[in-house]
């Protein structure tokens, strides 16, 4: 049976999934409300695993993190470099590509929210309430400088994705 930290983790995953869907209206518009939202509970989504759930597992596992969490830091990586620029269709269908791959690392049974519980023991209860305490996040503005973009390419290849936006 799925912990706290899966539960809430996972709810939040689908919650976005339905937020990114309704960014993409059709194919020749984007909801930039619906993506605003997608963004800035991406980010925070992203800020709860990376500076919580993966410190608290490698801290349980004296300094030793999950393997599979290096991955998923890549995949957070072009995530967050993704979601700098405006959004576009392709954007979005490169954000799709990512989630596709990486959501299942973590929800399925024996992936990182799972071995993140059982390192954890007692003390995933209190991670699992600062997770759900975790304040929005301040989203800056777009950034479609040459440098934001060769920066998403880079983040991209760095975390194994072939993806054209």
């Amino acid at each position: 049976m799925a912990g706290k930290i899966s539960q809430f983790l996972c709810a939040d995953h689908a919650r976005l999934d339905d937020v990114l869907r309704r960014a993409a209206v059709d194919s020749t518009r984007i909801d930039h409300i619906a993506y605003a939202e997608f963004r800035e509970g991406l980010l925070r989504h992203i800020g709860m695993e990376e500076k919580i759930l993966f410190p608290a597992a490698r801290s349980a596992r004296s300094g030793k993190r999950i393997r599979a969490t290096a991955k998923l830091s890549l995949d957070h990586g072009a995530l967050v470099a993704l979601v700098v620029l405006t959004p576009t269709h392709s954007i979005i269908a490169a954000i799709r590509a990512i989630l596709n791959r990486h959501d299942p690392l973590e929800e399925r049974a024996g992936g990182v929210y799972e071995k993140c519980e059982q390192v954890l023991g007692a003390e995933a209860d209190q991670v699992a309430a600062r997770l759900q305490n975790t304040p929005p996040v301040k989203v800056k503005r777009y950034n479609d400088s040459v440098t934001a973009l060769e920066s998403a390419r880079n983040a991209l290849q760095r975390a194994g994705y072939e993806l054209d936006f």
